[in-house]
């Protein structure tokens, strides 16, 4: 008799990093960060720069941000963030001089600051960090309304290599359903400006799943993207997150399986089109054209060990422990945790995070490699852990086979099939520790 298989809803959770912040909790006593840092390699570090603010929030976001800065409170951040960076500086010391691989500017909406605060923060990361901006990859986020030419000559001057444009939709009323009113004119001249710019490659970030949105909606966004070919291309499930715009006003039936049905129809159609437009797919949301020129790691490789991360809402990352500040969604208590920032004069110690100990390595490789479309070699991990995934992840494993989400069970690289990449973020979650989940489900949204 033939068993029926049940699948899994497929968008929970998108592991963008493990574990979640939300499993974070104080780290009590604080550690010093040069105890953190002792013996960590210094030979290829990732930088990132957080900025917390945007000119409006979106419906569907649930990132750490607040909507504006009142006067002076974005200068009094980077004088924080300069005091945070001369710590961090000092924890890692001189015996071995730190050097940057890598570095990203994310948020919030890291062009809501000024043309001169790009610089002052540019500042920061090449005079005090030591990261030699122009000769490293360099990711910068920005929104259409705040892709200004002077800001973006800026970030080209001092060395931005790709810049990430938040579009969600080029349709006008899909973006006011999203909480994210803006004029397709103002986006496609965003656009211009971008190219305009020295930049080498330009990122555009699509939505699916909005209320409203239809195939041929959807086909007018994805075509209004690729008439800029554009070198990458990111594809976002929407998510009605809690504490967010939408999540306050979402009809619960929105999360029923009628939702996860249109969703996937939209995935599917969205990721058709640009496999047939020249991209290639790297995985769920990520699609690069084939001719675009390298960047060095993608996203999820620079979410690894030896990441620092400056700004309220970074996280950092060493072998042994991830690290960052008091997380929030909710605007009042956002703004709290910033006001407490901008005030802080010791940041010797870190405050709250998750020391990464037992399988919990294993399982944020596995994560971090398997949900690529390239997926990863048996022997690389066994490399890396002393023996096989399977060892570890009999039964998950053993299931992705079973639903027919792995390309080749039996091969010496595992790699999931064109559902299970569909399937993403349903796969990921299956992977959290039994210590992950329960801290995330215990963590109250605030």
């Amino acid at each position: 008799m033939t068993r029926t298989i049940t699948l899994p809803r497929p968008y929970q959770n998108y592991v963008y990093a493990y574990p979640h912040k939300t499993a974070y909790r104080p780290l009590a006593p604080r550690p010093a960060l040069t105890d953190l840092w002792a013996g960590q390699s210094r030979r290829a570090l990732s930088l990132y720069l957080h900025i917390p603010f945007c000119e409006v929030r979106c419906g569907f976001c649930n990132l750490f941000t607040r909507v504006g800065a009142p006067e002076g409170l974005t200068g009094r951040y980077l004088d924080a963030l300069t005091r945070q960076a001369e710590a961090v500086r000092a924890a890692l010391g001189d015996a071995e001089t730190p050097r940057f691989a890598t570095a990203a500017i994310g948020g919030g909406t890291p062009t809501f600051l000024e043309a001169d605060e790009l610089t002052r923060l540019c500042d920061i990361a090449e005079d005090i960090m030591g990261a030699d901006l122009r000769t490293i990859p360099l990711s910068v986020e920005a929104s259409p309304s705040t892709a200004t030419a002077d800001r973006l000559a800026v970030l080209a001057e001092r060395g931005t290599t790709r810049l990430s444009l938040g579009v969600q939709s080029f349709v006008e009323r899909e973006a006011r359903a999203a909480v994210r009113p803006q004029r397709r004119a103002d986006v496609e001249a965003a656009l211009g400006r971008i190219r305009d710019t020295a930049i080498p490659v330009l990122n555009i970030d699509l939505i699916y799943g909005i209320d409203g949105q239809t195939a041929a909606t959807w086909r007018e966004s994805l075509d209004a993207a690729l008439a800029w070919r554009p070198e990458e291309i990111y594809l976002y499930p929407l998510y009605v997150r809690p504490l967010t715009g939408l999540g306050r006003h979402a009809d619960p039936v929105v999360a029923e399986r009628v939702w996860d049905e249109e969703r996937l129809r939209r995935y599917a159609e969205g990721r058709d089109h640009l496999l047939a437009e020249g991209y290639e797919q790297v995985s769920m949301r990520m699609f690069r054209r084939v001719d675009a020129p390298p960047q060095g790691p993608d996203d999820y490789a620079c979410q690894t060990d030896g990441m620092i991360g400056l700004g309220c809402g970074a996280r950092s990352y060493t072998s042994s422990t991830h690290y960052s500040f008091d997380y929030a969604v909710a605007p009042r208590e956002v703004r709290a945790i910033i006001d407490t920032y901008v005030t802080t004069t010791d940041f010797t110690h870190a405050g709250y995070g998750r020391v990464i100990d037992g399988d919990e390595p294993e399982r944020r490789y596995l994560l971090q490699s398997l949900l690529q479309a390239e997926g990863f070699a048996v022997a690389d991990y066994r490399l890396r852990f002393g023996h096989e995934p399977h060892d570890s992840f009999a039964a998950e494993l053993d299931t992705l086979a079973e639903r027919g989400w792995l390309a080749d069970p039996r091969s010496g690289h595992l790699r999931l099939t064109a559902e299970g990449l569909a399937y993403s973020d349903a796969i990921g979650p299956e992977f959290f520790s039994p210590a992950v989940r329960a801290a995330m489900a215990a963590y109250e949204h605030r």
